[in-house]
């Protein structure tokens, strides 16, 4: 237990200096481009007034003011009056953009305007992705008893042969992340987001967790969004637990493809992880009592970082 408190206690610390990391950034992002962003709007209003003051409008005026118009546009500053109140770069809008940066979703709807917002974003992206990688190992790793081995040990001790327990397990998996991560949300933004429908929120969630983040589809960005901030701070907790699951689904299938033999066949690696190279998450009483390992590994004395998995479950 003293070895498993600690696990969870160093995973706390991991998650909240990601949150505090997500904070540093959405600070430097804020300071650094928001200035230049309020510089452009100025621009884009000044040439709005100037071509609207012409008093013949030639070819040459109106692509000279469609390009420098598109040109802003580029980068989330619009002509248009009703878009030009809300900031990219306030300090729920800059943790948003940390955020994709980090989990390598990247829509591509905010981007630096200035080279020192793009160097800036370089040495973050290059400390942050793999740290954000890390803490995601870690929290599926955490999660792996209670989602993964202990509802396949119940299938097994109900009468149900191990490839077919894991099986199960895995369809069911899918089955509750695709309801709780693909369809729910994507009904909650379809009633959001009012120029979404059902279709745009699944597609949306599906290239978010996917981390492909093409960017046609951003929430919080419409004009006049109610509560803006806390919503975008919402978007950012699902998008990290729905990657953490999508992590979580693709562990189990490797490991489950291992168990019956699928890598073998393809060729193709086995997963590398062993139970002896993680700590303990579970109190001895619980692995005890657990028919899930196989008889010889319950009957020697856990040893820190050790507990069942797919590797064992074919044993006895």
């Amino acid at each position: 237990m003293h070895s498993a408190g600690r696990s969870w206690l160093l995973l706390t610390g991991f998650v909240l200096f990601y949150v505090i990391y997500l904070l540093f950034g959405a600070l430097v992002f804020s300071s650094i481009e928001r200035p230049v962003e309020d510089k452009l709007r100025h621009d884009m209003e000044t040439l709005k007034q100037e071509f609207l003051n012409l008093s013949c409008v030639n070819p040459a005026s109106l692509e000279r003011f469609l390009v420098q118009v598109l040109a802003a546009n580029k980068y989330g500053v619009s002509v248009l009056r009703n878009s030009s109140a809300t900031s990219n770069w306030d300090l729920a809008s800059s943790m948003f953009f940390a955020n994709t940066l980090v989990t390598t979703v990247g829509y591509g709807h905010t981007t630096p305007l200035s080279d020192t917002g793009k160097a800036f974003s370089i040495v973050y992206a290059l400390l942050g992705v793999p740290f954000t990688m890390l803490v995601l190992t870690a929290c599926v790793q955490r999660l792996m008893y209670p989602l993964v081995l202990a509802p396949v040990g119940l299938l097994q001790r109900s009468g149900m042969e191990p490839r077919s327990a894991t099986a199960v397990h895995f369809l069911l998996l899918l089955l509750m992340v695709v309801l709780c991560f693909l369809l729910a949300p994507a009904a909650i933004f379809s009633l959001l987001e009012v120029s979404w429908s059902f279709l745009d929120g699944v597609y949306f969630c599906f290239i978010s967790l996917c981390t492909i983040g093409l960017g046609d589809f951003v929430p919080g960005t419409q004009p006049g969004q109610q509560y803006r901030p806390l919503y975008q701070v919402s978007v950012m907790v699902y998008l990290f637990v729905g990657l953490m699951m999508m992590f979580l689904l693709l562990h189990t299938f490797h490991k489950m493809a291992d168990l019956h033999g699928l890598t073998t066949f393809l060729q193709l690696p086995h997963c590398e992880e062993t139970d002896e190279d993680r700590e303990p998450i579970v109190d001895n009483k619980l692995e005890e009592e657990s028919s899930y390992p196989s008889d010889k590994a319950a009957s020697k004395p856990l040893e820190p970082g050790s507990q069942p998995s797919y590797n064992t479950i074919n044993k006895g």
